[in-house]
């Protein structure tokens, strides 16, 4: 019977190291870890310099003092008006008629199919479009002041016309007891008072700076008047003033200007006003003094402003990107150039391993420069590295330091330290100073929080 058991012999498996396994293994692991390291990494956002403004300023209500007269009736009557209000007359310039009766004119621009001449169109036009541009819906009774405006220009086509109708009406005896008057000074006519004709800046108290308390009193076409009854106002200079209290905080920003420069809000022009600060009881007043521009706010006893403090324009960054950085200070003098470019640098004297003495020329960057001294990284030079004057035997020990101002910029992918001269700043931004060659420029890439970055850090 043969032999059941079997003659194989079964023999182990030598194992194999696969190659291909570990480089597979070693790949992933870096895969992960770089990943993990990205995704835990601190971001580093970006922020693009651009050009802009920062503008200080603050809004005041004032008192606008001129110098006004105001003529009255020498008899009773009603009285009707041919010049436009806030117009520059002459003095004998016929102003107004006053008749016994009532005086009715039949002749009205409908009637006679009067047409707007170019110009009258041209000032109705732009009296629009200066509303449509500064209107603000907080604002909106400047609609009816908008309103008048225009009614007045268009009342202005009728004036010659009255005043013709009205000499032809004395001339063949059409009209009695009604006669032709005219200014009694040169100046601005205007048909309203509001009993502040007479006042002077060192008449004006407190309560005159109240607003709430004001009333005007306008003049209309067919009023009866008595003897002594006001007729109209001639303001007579160009010069005036507006007068104000101010804030403790307004007064420091003021205290050595002599000028302010000045933001109307009734159409937004700007002007520069004398200043003069005055200090009543514990409180602070400004006179602002203009000599021109009174005719357009001649019918305003207040006027809505805003003092403008402060108004530069430059780059505007984020305060957040700020930073400071230490640097050595070095005369210019040991600013040079050499080897084989046209790049600065200074003669640097270390010492070697073996303890010889070495001055060779080493490229640097100056990160700022005055008429005097020129800025270094102190991180390129060593601890006891000296610096010598060019074709002398003069040194210079590294040792004074001074801070910068400055940013990262990151144009390149790694972070520069960029100085920065701020000119103004509000509670977010800075406004610096554009041009310099060791500064910003519009457009430049800087990181946003200038506290997340170092020099020569990678920036993705």
């Amino acid at each position: 019977m043969a032999n059941s058991e079997s003659n194989i012999v079964k023999y182990h498996r030598k194992k194999h190291l696969n190659i291909g396994l570990i480089i597979f293994s070693f790949i992933f692991i870096y895969l992960v870890a770089t990943i993990a390291m990205y995704l835990t990494k601190p971001r580093i956002s970006v922020y693009e310099v651009r050009e802009g403004s920062i503008l200080k300023d603050t809004a005041y209500t004032g008192l606008a003092i001129r110098q006004e007269k105001v003529f009255t009736a020498t008899e009773p009557g009603y009285v009707n008006y041919f010049i436009q209000n806030n117009s520059k007359v002459r003095k004998g310039t016929k102003i107004y008629s006053l008749s016994a009766d009532e005086l009715v004119l039949e002749t009205t621009v409908s009637d006679q199919e009067a047409n707007l001449t170019s110009e009258q169109q041209y000032n109705i036009y732009m009296e629009i479009q200066d509303f449509c541009n500064h209107f603000k819906e907080t604002s909106f009774e400047e609609t009816y002041q908008a309103k008048g405006n225009i009614a007045e220009k268009l009342a202005e086509i009728t004036n010659q016309s009255r005043v013709d109708l009205v000499k032809s009406y004395l001339k063949d005896g059409s009209l009695i007891d009604t006669k032709l008057l005219g200014a009694k000074d040169d100046g601005i006519i205007v048909y309203s008072v509001d009993g502040m004709e007479d006042l002077t800046a060192s008449g004006v108290t407190p309560e005159h700076l109240v607003r709430e308390q004001y009333k005007q009193t306008e003049f209309a076409n067919n009023r009866q008047v008595s003897e002594g009854n006001p007729l109209y106002k001639l303001v007579t200079s160009e010069d005036w003033k507006l007068y104000f209290e101010i804030s403790d905080e307004t007064y420091t920003a003021l205290s050595e200007k002599k000028y302010v420069k000045v933001r109307f809000r009734k159409d937004e022009a700007t002007m520069w006003a004398n200043l003069t600060i005055k200090d009543t009881d514990g409180k602070h007043y400004a006179y602002l003094s203009f000599s021109d521009s009174m005719i357009r706010y001649v019918n305003d006893r207040y006027l809505d402003i805003e003092l403008i403090l402060e108004d530069e324009s430059g780059l505007k960054i984020p305060k957040s990107a700020e930073t400071k950085k230490d640097f050595y200070v070095v005369p210019k003098s040991y600013i040079t150039q050499g080897g084989n470019s046209n790049n600065d640098g200074v003669l640097r004297r270390t010492t070697d391993k073996k303890g010889n003495e070495i001055t060779e020329f080493m490229v640097v960057n100056v990160y700022y420069e005055d008429d005097e001294v020129a800025y270094l990284d102190p991180n390129v030079f060593g601890k006891n590295d000296v610096l010598v004057k060019p074709d002398s035997n003069e040194t210079y020990p590294l040792k004074e330091k001074k801070q910068l101002r400055g940013v990262y910029n990151v144009n390149k992918g790694y972070a520069v330290f960029k100085q920065i001269q701020v000119l103004c700043e509000s509670d977010e931004y800075y406004i610096v100073e554009e041009g310099s060659s060791f500064g910003l420029s519009n457009y430049d890439h800087i990181a946003l929080d200038g506290s997340s970055v170092k020099e020569n850090d990678v920036v993705f």
